[in-house]
């Protein structure tokens, strides 16, 4: 008997040994593979961090962090294990990749053409369009960004939207105070959609936005998912929503050609109307299928970032009384030094905006709306003391910046007067990324964003329902009851 138990001690033994050593071989095999032809040397000066195990990397490590609530438990442990260096080697959407974290190096990478590119994930680029400024050349996207940044933020174009985004705020407003409750999340959505469809498309259709807007919901659930495309997964969701998307988009495309064809086209130039007309150097002009792309970018980007920071905004606000105080008596008294026979806002008053301007900045720096953006080493990078390889991508995390205690005191804390006599270094601020490719609507955005809290502040407030409602934080980060609440009117109109 005592033989028999001994025997099976060690059975249990060597089986366990065995286990561990497979485990080990598992956790140190993404790293043989990927470092295997760098040499010694490189090796030696990559950034410290965990690839992960085969096939998943980090993925799950990371999607786990995010749907808990506690997001910066990813970053925490390279942080707590390898030390705040900036930089962390990770597996990350599928490749090897440095997730940077310090300013410096955030604003280098940013910057530097030269020595990166747009790194997206082929399963991000499978879903916002191959065409789209995710994936085209420097080149290209040198072209196309003058196109259509202009029409979405030149001062003269902004002076032209600001009627129509004033208009329907005020009767939005209206609206959703007769409505009882709402999801606030779920309708500025659908209000900044709408905005970016008459820009683009000069499209008021409520039956193909109310569509489209549907299939962007599914969309942007997978661009942050695994790349499984199988039923039941999110990634497989946001490929059939990209289908319906492009079909919809192309009937667009298809009437408009026919329109200009005949010459039925209105005297209004819209983004369709740009698009079809550009001609590069050897004056080719785009297919269909580059113009659906950039407008299924566009289109997304136009109306996301602005609806989730204009809600977040309203719920500081509402949340924080001596905050909310001030932001109405600046907005009260921009009214009052508005000439009499002045209709709706201008450009002026939005200048004149100094606190609020604060408490959107702020609202971009705690809620960080994009989590991250995709580079690509075009050649071997020396970054703060670390090699970047060739073909690494880069991964930029803007949370990690935007509450760096160094930078920004007690960061978590919504805080609006911290941006009083301060001024973030280059680095140390990055709601539209930087560089070349910055976001190209970051000025119609705060625009649309100043213009719904003007109205907000002087004649509404919102009561939520769930004011402890758990959050999530993929794809973006919002109230898992997309802030169910009521909107009531407390005076009369004053512009």
């Amino acid at each position: 008997m005592e033989w028999e138990l001994s025997y099976s001690k060690v059975i249990v033994g060597c089986l366990c040994g065995l286990l561990g050593i497979l485990l080990w071989v598992l956790k140190n095999v993404n790293g043989w593979y990927y470092e295997r032809n760098l040499g010694e040397k490189m090796r030696k000066k990559l950034p410290p961090g965990d690839l992960g195990w085969p096939f998943l990397g980090n993925m799950w490590f990371f999607l786990r962090a995010f749907k808990s609530s506690n997001p910066d438990s990813f970053v925490s442990y390279f942080v707590t294990r390898f030390g705040r260096t900036g930089l962390h080697k990770v597996h990350m959407f599928g490749s090897p990749s440095i997730i940077v974290t310090s300013p410096e190096a955030c604003r280098r990478i940013l910057t530097d053409d030269e020595a990166f590119k747009p790194g997206w994930p082929s399963s991000t680029l499978n879903l916002i369009g191959k065409n789209s400024f995710l994936g085209i050349s420097d080149e290209d996207h040198r072209r196309l960004r003058k196109l259509t940044a202009s029409p979405v933020n030149g001062h003269e174009s902004l002076a032209i939207y600001m009627r129509y985004i004033e208009d329907n705020v005020i009767t939005t407003l209206d609206k959703w105070s007769n409505m009882g409750q709402i999801e606030l999340l779920t309708e500025l959505r659908k209000l900044t959609f709408k905005i970016i469809m008459y820009i683009f498309l000069s499209s008021e259709s409520e039956p193909v936005m109310e569509s489209l807007e549907k299939e962007y919901t599914d969309l942007n659930y997978g661009v942050r998912a695994m790349a499984i495309n199988i039923p039941g997964f999110a990634y497989h969701k946001a490929l059939k929503a990209r289908k319906k998307l492009v079909t919809t988009l192309q009937s667009i495309v298809d009437q408009r050609r026919e329109q200009r064809r005949k010459n039925q086209s209105t005297t209004k130039k819209d983004m369709m109307d740009a698009l079809m007309d550009v001609e590069d150097e050897n004056g080719r002009r785009l297919n269909d299928d580059e113009i659906i792309d950039i407008l299924v970018m566009y289109l997304n980007a136009g109306h996301e970032s602005s609806g989730h920071i204009t809600m977040w905004a309203t719920v500081f606000l509402q949340k924080n009384p001596d905050i909310f105080k001030r932001a109405k008596a600046e907005q009260e008294e921009i009214v009052r030094n508005m000439p009499p026979d002045q209709k709706g806002l201008t450009l002026k008053e939005i200048r004149q905006m100094v606190y609020l301007d604060k408490v959107i900045d702020e609202t971009l720096r705690v809620i960080t709306f994009s989590l991250t953006v995709f580079r690509e080493a075009k050649k071997d990078v020396d970054i703060c003391g670390y090699t970047v390889p060739q073909g690494w991508k880069v991964l930029i995390w803007f949370r990690s910046v935007h509450f760096d205690p160094q930078t920004y005191v007690d960061p978590k804390k919504f805080d609006p007067s911290r941006w009083d006599d301060f001024t973030p270094k280059a680095g140390n601020f990055l709601p539209f990324g930087g560089g070349s490719r910055l976001c190209p609507g970051n000025d119609l955005a705060k625009l649309e964003i100043a213009i719904f809290l003007h109205h907000f502040l002087l004649n509404f407030k919102f009561e939520r329902c769930n004011p402890e409602c758990p959050l999530m934080y993929l794809p973006h980060s919002r109230p898992k009851d997309n802030c169910l609440g009521r909107i009531k009117r407390v005076s009369t109109p004053n512009v």
